[in-house]
């Protein structure tokens, strides 16, 4: 295969891969406590026999842009927000314990303590129970209090305590499922410097006009890899025309 055609084929996959990330980011402008996915690409050398002399581009995701997204407040005394840095611990769907910035909490017909897309959020002991209660308030420590139904005092009562949790950033890694983890599989610390915010949620941290700019650009990439790849083909056919007419 010739050399420029296969740089240039090489290029419009990743091309492609990278317009695939842009719009994984794109689509999720309006999740809650989403953190955007970086892309770059870069030269990578073609290994074999002999000196490593071709190289072909390559797109890889170098990390995550952990910028804070945008607050939104709602008045809502389940939807918190995270003051700076910090995770809320949740229950992932394989049963694992992960993170995440998503502060748009639920009780569940059960009386178990959600977020918005159904993952339990984790407190001291576990899975978090909320029983029938008029109010539920969370405190900016993560602390759960309620009034219970029927009670005829107005003191709240505490039932548990959001886990939170501030590894160092470098030690985080996310999941297909968006969730963050810890790279060495442990389970992270509980912090106390983790302080919330009630009645507000985090937006997502993508930026609309960015990823149009970006997916445009993409897009324009991409045409000059498969017009790169016609005019090779074009020139090996002139090529082999006028080694017919020799």
């Amino acid at each position: 295969m010739d050399t420029s055609l296969y740089v240039a084929m090489s290029g419009a996959k990743q091309v492609l891969l990278a317009q695939a990330t842009n719009a994984h980011n794109l689509s999720n402008v309006s999740t809650t406590g989403f953190k955007a996915d970086l892309s770059q690409f870069r030269s990578m050398p073609v290994y074999g026999q002999g000196h490593p002399s071709h190289v072909y581009a390559m797109a890889e995701r170098p990390g995550i842009d952990f910028n804070v997204g945008s607050m939104q407040q709602t008045g809502r005394d389940l939807d918190i927000s995270i003051n700076g840095e910090g995770w809320i611990a949740v229950q992932s769907n394989d049963g694992t314990e992960a993170y995440t910035r998503a502060g748009d909490l639920r009780v569940t017909p059960d009386g178990l303590l959600t977020t918005g897309t159904g993952l339990a959020v984790l407190g001291n002991g576990g899975l978090i129970s909320v029983p029938e209660s008029n109010k539920v308030e969370i405190g900016s420590d993560g602390t759960i209090s309620i009034l219970p139904a029927g009670s005829n005092t107005a003191t709240l009562s505490v039932i548990d305590r959001i886990r939170l949790v501030k590894p160092e950033l470098a030690e985080l890694t996310k999941g297909n499922d968006g969730l963050f983890r810890m790279k060495s599989g442990l389970e992270a610390d509980e912090s106390a410097e983790v302080s919330l915010f009630s009645g507000a949620i985090e937006g997502s941290n993508v930026s609309v006009v960015d990823s149009m700019v970006n997916m445009i650009e993409l897009a324009r990439n991409f045409e000059m890899q498969v017009k790169m790849m016609k005019t090779v083909s074009e020139n090996e056919a002139t090529s082999a025309q006028l080694l017919r007419m020799g």
